[in-house]
């Protein structure tokens, strides 16, 4: 079977490789679709751990083509979402409920074979069926959206709250549609792409800014901005330091911010503790995807989040690494990776 092999850091192939076979517990599955993540490129770079040699792909769906012993609770022939993350059960982090902070966090795609070939392993755990009515686009979005979850759930978002979304890429435009269905009734945009800008706003943003126009902190915050004094909720999804160091500053007094991109390991800020500490802001980091999976599953079967809007474009494994080599293109959302495409 076809493979995008991870093979050392920068060096990035699709190969042949044997197809993999179902131990206990585990699942077969036929990859349908996989997305492309920013965090792939950074996989790529060497900016976020990895083990490789090792197949890329953690946002994929597809059909159950053989099990292994002891598997309970599925069929062959239905269509699964995976969650990559692997977290072991026993370590203390773990029996505090806290699975997304294993010590032993292993995640498919990353530190083992993922959904970038024509089969994936998948233990039955990390498994969640999906409709077989459903675009089977749509389940590569479960993965993100379960991330983005984790991160509105964190910021505690309440009817009637004002929140700023940093960043128009997936994350930001998933968390945008998030906010509003937790009961935002203001929740603005900032990025400096203009089609994203209009795509935020007919997938339920108030307002949108352009940070390359002026300075975010007034067009937001100031006297004669969108929410003057600043809001209740700032959601960091853009991964540059000039996003994460706005965060703080659009906050008003006793906000939160989450900080829910991911930025290259070793990269660094500017902030001012005193102003966190006078103004009593809540800064929170959210990290991947604890018991939101299913939930996310479940959204994107109902329909009450907007994927189809996000898919930029299809393409094959074949023209997959090409892309991970460059920046996404102006305007892009979201490519999937499609079986048979091409």
């Amino acid at each position: 079977m076809k493979a995008m092999r991870l093979e050392s850091i920068g060096n990035l192939f699709v190969r042949e490789v044997d197809k993999p076979v179902p131990g206990p517990g585990d699942l077969l599955v036929r990859v349908e679709v996989c997305g492309i993540c920013g965090t792939d490129r950074h996989l790529l770079h060497g900016e976020f751990p990895s083990t490789p040699p090792v197949t890329l792909g953690h946002e994929f769906s597809g059909i159950i083509e053989a099990m292994g012993a002891d598997v309970q609770g599925f069929k062959l022939g239905a269509r699964i979402t995976g969650d990559p993350n692997i977290s072991c059960g026993r370590c203390p982090q773990c029996q505090a409920g806290r699975i997304n902070l294993c010590r032993n966090l292993k995640a498919i795609g990353i530190s083992r074979d993922g959904g970038f070939a024509d089969y994936v392993i998948v233990p039955q755990k990390q498994a969640f069926e999906i409709p077989l009515s459903l675009d089977p686009r749509f389940g590569a979005f479960c993965e993100p959206l379960a991330c983005c979850l984790h991160g509105i759930d964190m910021a505690e978002i309440k009817a009637g709250s004002s929140v700023v979304v940093l960043g128009g890429g997936v994350i930001g435009l998933l968390t945008v549609q998030l906010a509003r269905l937790a009961g935002a009734t203001t929740v603005i945009l900032s990025t400096r792409q203009e089609a994203k800008r209009k795509l935020a706003e007919r997938l339920g943003a108030t307002g949108s800014v352009d940070p390359s126009a002026g300075d975010i902190i007034a067009q937001i915050t100031g006297p004669d901005g969108l929410v003057p004094g600043g809001v209740d909720v700032v959601i960091e999804c853009a991964g540059v330091a000039e996003t994460v160091e706005q965060s703080t500053r659009l906050a008003k007094a006793g906000g939160t911010v989450v900080i829910l991109s991911v930025m290259a390991q070793g990269d660094k800020v500017s902030i001012e503790p005193f102003d966190i500490l006078f103004r009593e802001l809540r800064v929170l980091g959210s990290f991947i995807n604890p018991h939101t999976h299913r939930r996310a599953a479940d959204l994107v079967a109902s329909g009450r989040i907007d994927v189809e809007a996000l898919i930029s474009r299809e393409i094959s494994l074949d023209e997959a690494p090409e892309v991970i080599r460059h920046p996404p293109a102006p305007g892009e959302v979201k490519v999937l990776v499609v079986a048979g495409k091409g």
